[in-house]
């Protein structure tokens, strides 16, 4: 077998909507496309003996031991492989169980689809189960060696990705709370919320978290001295940078006992407790010495009591939880050591920050505790007894927590309030040591002992005792409190011709409203008034790159079939889902091959429109009207024809609708109809003579109008929008080029070709046409692309792209003209003779066509670069015309537009 292709989905995608994270995988099955597991010898008893539990599989038959009995019984080589990568993932602690699997039109060809919970481990399952099921295949095994090293290799993969216990924490409240969120790329920021309502966190720092507060909280002398000062009870201490400062520091805190501690330390790193010698104090200032990045020591007098940790969001104390460091229970038979193996056995153990609970570990502090107990690692522990193997009760030293949130003294509360506020920390976790947390410390000797900012929260997420508290909960209260909203709306289009223009309509009148609008197009990216980034923009990336800026209000985003094909969608949900139409264009790329299955890839983005918001769809176009049938949102109509039925019927039941009528852009609501614009006078659609233009415009009057946008606004932004090169280059760009005229527009298939035609066979004069299309289509399109031309020309140029995506040079200029001859040859072509002619360099094609064009011809321009076509145009120094000279319009600038109408259908 061979893997032909891996790629990673990170959102709505072709074969799910509601899982984003999956792995599909191109595989060849080779010399077992045509053998079930039931013909391979062997096959089942070695993929049994490898991984006994698949038994728990139910697939089709969806009962325990279901997949395997399909394994016993015959099924394809790629539907195995789904199941051993799933599995594997699950074995390696990553639970994760959807799959897919199906053939393509190319015959031993499967698409292979597993889930994933860390990408790179997910990439690595899928390229594993191919391994395995070809060992198993070959020699009827697969070496438990390989087994052990796949699996150790999947948990480091899951260890290298993990975000940590804490931001697991907090992303897996967003998503409760239905937040997105996206990784930054720098310092392992995340962000919450899309465009200007984003907020950041970096583990439990937030942007709320002031600087000073964070710097004062890193300082544990300076917060002892703020807080000493402020009358909170903090131990008598003092800083030292030198060995020989000791024994006083010693005497100015009262003598022994005392702690001895790092300045700028964490996580429990140097601190030795409860030092009642001096040759103790000095082995203790070394080790808290290394741990210090100043060289800094902390002498402070030793308080009796338990280790508590009070975690504060935004003022109020949301969860306690008691410290108790690492130790054991004897049982009356086992060692030290055999008591510590057991209790590193429990699963919730493990190595870093990323477990519930951390494994214990001995090292020399370890065994000088243990020897002041009595014991040594080979000692026996009377049943009953506990004894400690570290002094401070950190988790990350294998302590473990026990919920005391309920038992917390009133006066206590206010005093932990008080601190994090005089800190300055909107997130802060307090170090506490008293005796009893139920009662006020003044009154048992308590102490603040420190305060941190960043603190961890899987003591209080997942205590060993006592009650989980949900304390990312508290955080986002404060980040989104009620009713602050976390996106800005998402507005998207999709179709397969006119998305740009259609795009860019609507982000014109998105601006109308004085919002800041981002929105990404096949020509670039823009924010407000300004380009971000060129380039054919309408992936996942772009989409991206507008809703992490916190400057956008609303996001406007052209939607193409690659960008969903390669990755999925950029975002979870949209408020606004438009498809504009169905073609057949790129088919046989991808594995698309069928419009039908094109329409099942669109319609990814309206199945992704909240269930309040709006899928805008073309009720003109059958395979776009059926996608109401999957979606969860309201829908919204819109058409050519007055009279469509589908309308008829939406908006008899009170639905939303747009269409054209009478020469108006209309917008229907139940019974009445709101009259927008004559289309006329709607320079987009150059006088009212394109109709697809006239479609656009309602796709994007209605979406708008569904967003919840004024009239007024839509009316304002249709007067204003031009199909020019400022606005909608490269669409239906009309030139006056001294007595003739030039179209500029990126007509690349069948569909938009006679869109194109419905304007082009208007004009008066002479039509040229300098025509080509893309490499990567199939034969028949360029036949059918040249069938087109014939039927809307008079005379034609067939030029080809500088880059051919692959086709031999002059291949796709002959398709085309042959389908040139066999139009002229059917009688379907324009005339009984149109002229036509091979100049495969588009500069020269382009520069004849304008050359020898007659006096008041129109030269038709289907560009690969419109930025180089432009220039050539512009070098001629085309002649600005008004609005009105360009709609062909008898009317004077000062006529006012028609004001609305509003027809009682009842």
């Amino acid at each position: 077998m061979k893997i032909l292709k891996i790629q990673t989905l990170r959102g709505p995608n072709y074969w799910s909507i509601r899982r984003h994270k999956l792995v599909l995988m191109r595989l060849d099955l080779e010399e077992l496309a045509d053998k079930t597991t039931s013909e391979i010898p062997g096959f089942y008893e070695g993929l049994t003996a490898a991984l006994p539990s698949l038994d728990e599989h139910h697939c089709s038959p969806g009962h325990r031991g279901g997949f395997l009995q399909r394994v016993r019984e015959g099924t394809m080589m790629g539907h195995v492989i789904e199941h051993v990568a799933l599995e594997l993932q699950q074995m390696a602690g990553m639970p994760v169980g959807f799959g897919r699997t199906r053939e393509t039109a190319t015959p031993g060809i499967y698409q292979v689809v597993i889930e994933y919970q860390h990408e790179q481990a997910g990439r690595y399952a899928a390229r594993a189960g191919v391994r395995m099921c070809q060992n198993i295949a070959d020699t009827g095994t697969y070496p438990a060696a390989e087994l052990v090293q796949d699996l150790r290799d999947l948990r480091e993969f899951a260890a290298s990705a993990a975000l940590g216990p804490s931001t697991e924490t907090l992303i897996k409240e967003a998503e409760a709370r239905g937040i997105p969120w996206i990784p930054l790329s720098a310092r392992f920021m995340i962000q919450l919320g899309y465009g200007v309502h984003q907020k950041r966190i970096q583990a439990t720092l937030s942007n709320r978290t002031g600087v000073l507060g964070v710097e004062l909280a890193c300082d544990k002398e300076g917060t002892k001295n703020i807080l000493g000062s402020a009358g909170v009870p903090v131990p008598r201490g003092t800083v030292i940078n030198y060995l020989d400062e000791l024994q006083g520091a010693i005497e100015d805190v009262g003598g022994y006992p005392i702690v001895l501690k790092p300045l700028d330390g964490n996580h429990g790193r140097g601190i030795t407790i409860d030092i009642n010698s001096w040759e103790a104090a000095e082995e203790a200032y070394d080790l808290a010495s290394a741990a210090s990045k100043t060289k800094s020591v902390i002498v402070e007098r030793y308080y009796v009591g338990r280790d508590h940790r009070v975690l504060v969001v935004n003022g109020q104390v949301i969860a306690v939880a008691e410290r108790v460091p690492a130790n054991v229970v004897g049982n009356g038979r086992s060692t030290v050591e055999q008591l510590i193996e057991e209790v590193n056995r429990d699963p919730q153990r493990g190595d870093g920050h990323d477990n519930v609970l951390t494994r214990i570990t001995i090292d020399k502090l370890s065994l000088d505790l243990l020897q002041k107990q009595g014991y040594a690692m080979d000692s026996v522990v009377p049943a009953g007894e506990r004894v400690f193997l570290r002094a401070t009760a950190n988790l990350s030293t294998g302590g473990i927590a026990v919920d005391r949130t309920d038992e917390i003294h009133p006066e206590n509360v206010w005093l932990f309030s008080r601190v994090a506020k005089i800190i300055g920390l909107d997130i802060a976790g307090i170090d506490v040591v008293t005796p009893d947390i139920s009662q006020p410390l003044r009154d048992v000797n308590g102490v603040i002992v420190e305060v941190n900012a960043a603190p961890g929260f899987r003591m209080h997420v997942a205590p060993s005792q006592g009650l989980p508290r949900n304390v990312a909960g508290a955080v986002f209260d404060m980040l989104f409190p009620s009713p602050q909203p976390s996106r800005v709306p998402i507005l998207a289009v999709t179709g397969t011709n006119g998305k740009t223009t259609t795009t860019r309509l609507l982000a014109h009148i998105v601006k109308q409203t004085g919002q800041i609008t981002g929105y990404t197009t096949t020509d670039g990216t823009y924010i407000g008034d300004y380009l971000v980034e060129t380039g054919d923009n309408t992936g996942p990336q772009s989409a991206q790159l507008i809703l992490s800026d916190p400057t956008v209000e609303v996001a406007v985003l052209e939607t193409a079939r690659g960008g969903i094909l390669r990755s999925g969608l950029g975002f979870d949900q949209c408020d606004v889902g438009v498809v504009l139409n169905v073609a057949a264009d790129h088919l046989g790329i991808g594995d698309i091959d069928t419009v039908e299955q094109l329409a099942k890839l669109k319609s990814v983005l309206v199945e992704s429109v909240m269930p309040k918001g709006y899928a805008v769809l073309n009720a003109d176009d059958r395979l776009v009207a059926q996608m109401a049938q999957r979606v969860k949102a309201q829908i919204a109509y819109f058409s050519m024809n007055p009279d469509n039925e589908l309308v008829a019927k939406h908006t008899a039941a009170g639905g939303l609708a747009a269409i054209y009528e009478n020469g108006y852009l209309s917008i229907l609501k139940g019974d009445w109809t709101l009259r927008i614009e004559q289309a006329v006078n709607v320079p987009l659609t150059m006088g009212g003579r394109a109709p697809f233009m006239i479609a656009n415009a309602l796709a994007a009057c209605l979406a708008a109008f569904a967003q919840g946008l004024k009239i007024e606004d839509i009316r304002s932004a249709l007067s204003s929008f031009q199909a020019s090169v400022g606005q909608t280059p490269g669409r239906m760009n009309l030139f006056k080029l001294g007595s003739y005229h030039a179209l500029l527009d990126y007509a690349h298939n069948p569909h938009s070709y006679k869109a194109l035609g419905s304007f082009v066979l208007n004009w008066p004069g002479m039509r040229i046409g300098v025509v080509g299309a893309p490499g990567d289509r199939r034969d028949e399109d360029f036949v059918t692309l040249g069938k087109l031309s014939a039927e809307m020309f008079d005379r034609i140029i067939v030029k080809e792209d500088a880059d051919r995506r692959g086709r031999e040079p002059g291949v796709v200029a002959q398709l085309i003209c042959q389908g040139i001859a066999e139009a002229i040859s059917a009688g379907t072509a324009n005339k009984s003779q149109v002229e036509y002619e091979l100049i495969l360099d588009e500069t020269m094609a382009v520069n004849k066509a304008l050359d020898e064009a007659p006096a008041g011809s129109l030269v038709v321009i289907l560009p690969e670069s419109v930025n180089k076509a432009l220039s050539l145009i512009e070098a001629r120094k085309p002649i600005k015309e008004s609005v009105e000279v360009q709609n062909g319009l008898e009317r004077s600038k000062s006529q006012e537009s028609l004001k609305p109408t509003v027809v009682n259908q009842g």
